[in-house]
Parts: structure tokens; sequence; C-alpha cells
């Protein structure tokens, strides 16, 4: 009986599960400056074309560099992402919901006294954003459990109104500025 026995398996031979730390680079459209942030994910694959994932990224730096509004800022995106996978490379499609945490300035800034005021002095008292990271990227599995992975998108970010824009017009009810966010990154799947 013992010649005849067979290994059995209760684990799939494909992992579901990753945890990977990323480096993040954020150009923001509305204030024409650019932010590194440090970070990390996790995914779950319950199908292999698709993944669910939970990414938390932290910018320590005054933003912008020149007359900062912000001590830094704290994004979390929750989401999905689908895409085949040909051997050991996988593109894929993301959308992912979440959030945008500005702090408060690092000191006080002069605002002028208008109406509506510039965003950068709505910004100041620190204010927490909804966002929308739409892209895509591709990642490439590593031997035996591990990734690397970059990633492209728009982040839509929801201002709050009343305040100018960049362009310096009025916005009443809030608008959605672009950031192109690009990062790096890898960890290992389990």
């Amino acid at each position: 009986m013992l010649a005849g026995a067979t290994a059995l398996a209760a684990q799939t031979s494909n992992p579901r599960f990753e945890v990977g730390v990323q480096l993040t680079s954020a150009v923001s459209g509305e204030f024409d400056a650019t932010d590194v942030g440090v970070g990390g994910r996790l995914a779950w694959h319950p199908v292999r074309p698709m993944g669910i994932e939970a990414e938390i990224d932290v910018y320590p730096r005054d933003f912008p560099r020149r007359l900062p509004f912000s001590r830094g800022r704290l994004e979390g995106l929750f989401g999905v992402t689908a895409g085949p996978t040909f051997g050991r490379v996988r593109p894929f499609a993301r959308v992912r919901p979440g959030f945008a945490a500005f702090r408060s300035a690092p000191e006080p800034i002069a605002c002028i006294a208008i109406f509506p005021p510039p965003l950068a002095c709505t910004m100041a008292a620190g204010r927490t954003l909804f966002s929308l990271d739409l892209g895509g990227g591709v990642d490439v599995a590593l031997p035996p459990r591990g990734f690397v992975r970059l990633d492209v998108g728009d982040c839509l970010l929801k201002y709050p109104g009343p305040s100018l824009d960049r362009a310096r017009a009025p916005r009443m009810d809030g608008f959605v500025g672009h950031d192109l966010r690009v990062a790096i990154g890898g960890g290992l799947r389990f």
C-alpha cells in the first residue's frame, strides 16, 4: 500500500496573496509639483485574471516644496486589477477609489483676502480628499515566490470649493484635478 501512495496537496500551486513595498511618485497637475512617497500593498487573487488590493502610501515631505501648504500626506487606495498572465508576466488594468489626506501647513501661510480663496489657502488647514486611481501596469514573477511591479496611472482628486483652481478660475462646487502617478516595487506571493 505504501508503494502505491501519492502525495496529496490541499493548496493550489498558484499563490493567491501578495504583500509588497513600493516607491511612488505623483506629479500634481493642479500644483505643478512632484512628490515622492513610500508604501505597501496587499492583494488577493480570488480567480486568476482578477485581483483585489489595498495600498497605503506616505508622502512625508512638505508639499509643494516652494511655499508648502501641507506637511505631507497619506494616500489609501482600494480596488481591483484585471489582466491575463503570460508565463511570468502579467499586464493589468486597475480601478481603485480611495482618499488622499493632506496634513495642515508646516507653518502659517499668507493668503490674500479674496473670494473664493486660492486652492492652497483652502487646503492649508488640512483636508482629506476623495481620489480615484485609473491606470495599469505590469508585474513580473521572480522565482520562487517574488515579483516586481510597475504601475502608471491617473489619480483623480476631488478638490474642495469654493476655491480658485490652477488657472485662477473660480470653482464654487469643487472640481477634479489629475495627478500622474508612477510606482515601482516588489514583494512576495504566498
